[in-house]
């Protein structure tokens, strides 16, 4: 009998020690970035920069980087700056245009731009034309009342230098000038506005995805893992985190120890903070909303626009759903996308599964997702409306920007997955946030990132509050205090309350980035757009301001 316990025992403890000797064999690494899109190279590429000798793994569950969200075909290319954008100047109850919000994105994009020229510089980003291209951007509306708005809008944005060079017009020729599609064939009688800045941009999010990974791979200290899904994250008992993953074409297993995990998985990022188990990640739930957009590649109506025109959101309609005409180059060719049409799927990533909803919700953000649902009745009454649309009823939608539109010339398009934010609020209960959020583990070793708009464009600023918050002392020494200087130049100012600072900014990155001359910043409200024959618009070869 004592033979077979002492057998018994010899073999626990051998399992035991293989167990021990396993964990031991898993890689170590400083960092861990989950997902490959624009948000995870981005805190990649910033690493690098900051710590060079820290070593890095990033895994992807799908075969290449930029293939979700990032994709050129999964999102509108906007670089969103708030010249065009209406939901970030909302209305006071007084009636007043506030401009805080508008204010505070473009103040991101400028980091943005800083950030692209330094990569431009250190040979990380190549050619800038594959990324970045003036495309004017506009706001366009119609109706006594959203004319308006829009006026008071850009009266109340002539007070920030941000804006400089903003047109104003009701007038249909100077209009028809900005945009000549848009005016083909409208009633001449109908009262219109808009607003033109030649500041406007179109980006190609997945060539800086690629071209940021392409660049981390040159590292020693850096692995990308593709076609890898991560199955666990658990802490160890020394504070780094074990990221159990697996490769999707062999069927192997890996784990890898980690001191900082960045989950930056878009919509698949609330699934995996909740396995973390961090009582951070029980304060959200997430609820999936898909777009897409009509298409047209007829380079007949393709090439008699140049610009991206966005109206007025619907009432109850989420941020995204703010419709547009967008000049984009995907594939090698100019297209215009007009939308988008809001879509439903249980899915939270378009390469995800049908359960994700189901099973990202638990006990903890059951309540406040009812309640956000009964809040926001009109949103889930859009999202219905949405789903009822028949082709006839894009079409005419699409005919309210452009008059002469023809079923024959455009083609639907299922664009990405975002995931609308749902937060426990103690006194409502739930409620949708807007925007994104940094969620990240009391003592920083690990952090990720969810929500949406304006997402992409102000990546840069982004993952540098994700360095902030989970680096703080590192951050406040003085060796990273001058990489972050040099890299941009404006952190830690408001380059708002500064025209000479922004004139500055403006000319150094756009002389980097290829794109024209700026505008020049008046100290005082610039005039609405004079007579059709004096008015600014895009010259004759701005077409090749594009994204190739």
């Amino acid at each position: 009998m004592f033979k077979k316990v002492n057998t018994a025992l010899l073999g626990l403890a051998l399992a035991m020690g293989m167990t021990s000797a396993n964990a031991d064999e898993a890689k170590k690494v400083d960092v861990l970035l989950i997902g490959g899109g624009i948000m995870s190279t981005t805190l990649g590429v910033w690493i690098n920069e900051l710590e060079p000798s820290w070593s890095m793994e990033m895994v992807e569950r799908l075969d290449g980087v930029a293939l979700e969200s990032s994709n050129g075909w999964n999102n509108a290319g906007t670089g969103h700056s708030a010249l065009a954008e209406l939901n970030y100047t909302p209305e006071d109850d007084k009636g007043n245009v506030t401009i805080p919000k508008a204010v505070e994105i473009n103040e991101a994009f400028q980091v943005s731009r800083q950030f692209w020229a330094w990569q431009v510089q250190q040979g990380v980003l190549k050619n800038p034309r594959s990324f970045i291209n003036t495309t004017p951007h506009m706001s366009f509306v119609w109706g006594d009342d959203n004319i308006k708005f829009l006026k008071k809008r850009y009266e109340a944005l002539q007070a920030s230098p941000l804006f400089a060079g903003m047109q104003y017009s009701e007038d249909p020729a100077v209009i028809k000038k900005w945009v000549p599609l848009m005016m083909e064939g409208r009633d001449p009688n109908q009262k219109i506005a808009a607003t033109w800045s030649p500041l406007g941009t179109d980006m190609n999010f997945g060539e800086i995805t690629r071209q940021f990974a392409a660049h981390l791979q040159t590292k020693p200290n850096f692995d990308l893992k593709l076609s890898s899904e991560v199955q666990d994250i658990t802490k160890n008992a020394d504070g780094t985190w074990r990221v159990s993953y697996k490769n999707l074409k062999d069927g192997t297993k890996t784990e890898t120890d980690a001191k900082f995990v960045f989950i930056g998985a878009g919509g698949g990022a609330l699934h995996l903070l909740q396995k973390s188990g961090i009582p951070e990640a029980k304060e959200y739930a997430g609820f999936p909303v898909g777009g897409s957009f009509l298409v047209t590649d007829n380079p007949a109506i393709a090439e008699q626009h140049l610009a991206k025109a966005y109206g007025k959101a619907s009432v109850g309609a989420p941020p995204m759903s703010v419709p547009h005409l967008d000049t984009r180059v995907l594939d090698g060719k100019r297209v215009i996308l007009f939308g988008p049409f809001a879509t439903f799927s249980t899915k939270f990533l378009k390469e995800g599964s049908y359960l994700d909803l189901l099973t990202s919700t638990t006990t903890h953000n059951i309540w406040p997702m009812t309640k956000v649902g009964i809040k926001e009745y009109p949103l889930v009454e859009y999202l219905a409306g949405q789903l009822m649309l028949s082709d006839e009823d894009r079409l005419n939608a699409l005919k309210e920007y452009f008059p002469n539109a023809k079923a024959e010339d455009w083609r639907l398009w299922q664009a990405g997955q975002r995931v609308q934010i749902i937060k426990r609020d103690e006194a409502a209960g739930g409620v949708l946030k807007l925007g994104t959020e940094i969620v990240a583990a009391q003592d920083g070793s690990i952090a990720g990132l969810l929500g949406a708009s304006p997402g992409a464009s102000t990546a840069a600023p982004i993952m540098l509050s994700v360095l902030q918050k989970v680096f703080k002392d590192k951050v406040a020494t003085p060796e990273w205090q001058t990489k972050l200087h040099q890299i941009v130049p404006s952190y830690g100012t408001q380059l708002n309350s500064d025209p000479a600072k922004v004139a500055a900014e403006w000319a150094y990155t756009a002389k980097i980035l290829e794109l024209p001359t700026p505008p020049v910043i008046g100290q005082v409200a610039a005039p609405a757009a004079p007579a059709a024959e004096k008015a600014e618009a895009p010259k004759e070869n701005a077409a090749r301001d594009m994204a190739l």
